[in-house]
């Protein structure tokens, strides 16, 4: 009957309090309703990197098995999604909002190494706000300005970076948020 959706993909991740990279595309295919199975390799066990290497050659989550489609790494997953869901709004429609979002995507996925290091994502406790250098406070700023300007130039039309719907911009900058709010980040 309708509402009900037989899962054809398989989101191979791991502990999504700690995994960031696992967060991204299982809290987009949460959001736009995307049957999937969720399956969960425990981290740093003597196991992990045997059971991961059972679905991907990298040996490291997340990764998304999709029929004959095996995709690994976050961004390429965000990808694979928007081709194989093309009606769905992964990107921005208008080709300036879809370049700004496919590069600051691309911008997370690459780079912020001081603030990953200094806040690793813990959703699972809270610490009061620290000074954590320069490098620091100089990603977190660059983050802001991001948003800034995604939400300045294409995020009239609702809530999000880019507007009225949740997109894979959002889903690559949803640990950010989580991490400015575990590290109580002014």
């Amino acid at each position: 009957g309708e509402g009900f959706k037989v899962a054809n993909m398989k989101l191979v991740i791991g502990n999504k309090l700690y995994s960031s990279w696992s967060l991204r595309p299982w809290i987009l295919m949460r959001h736009l309703g995307l049957a999937f199975e969720e399956a969960l390799v425990p981290l740093d066990q003597p196991d992990t990197k045997a059971r991961i290497l059972a679905h991907s050659p990298a040996g490291k989550v997340p990764v998304l098995v999709d029929g004959a489609a095996t995709v690994w790494e976050s961004l390429a997953i965000l990808d694979h999604l928007a081709d194989a869901h093309a009606t769905l709004p992964i990107w921005p429609d208008a080709p300036a909002a879809r370049a700004y979002a496919r590069s600051i995507a691309a911008e997370m996925h690459a780079g912020f190494q001081p603030l990953r290091a200094a806040m690793p994502m813990n959703l699972g406790k809270k610490y009061a706000h620290k000074d954590r250098g320069p490098d620091v406070a100089a990603n977190v700023a660059r983050v802001e300005a991001l948003w800034r300007e995604a939400r300045t130039r294409f995020g009239a039309g609702g809530p999000y970076l880019f507007g009225a719907q949740f997109g894979a911009a959002d889903a690559m900058y949803a640990p950010v948020v989580t991490r400015l709010d575990t590290y109580s980040w002014p």
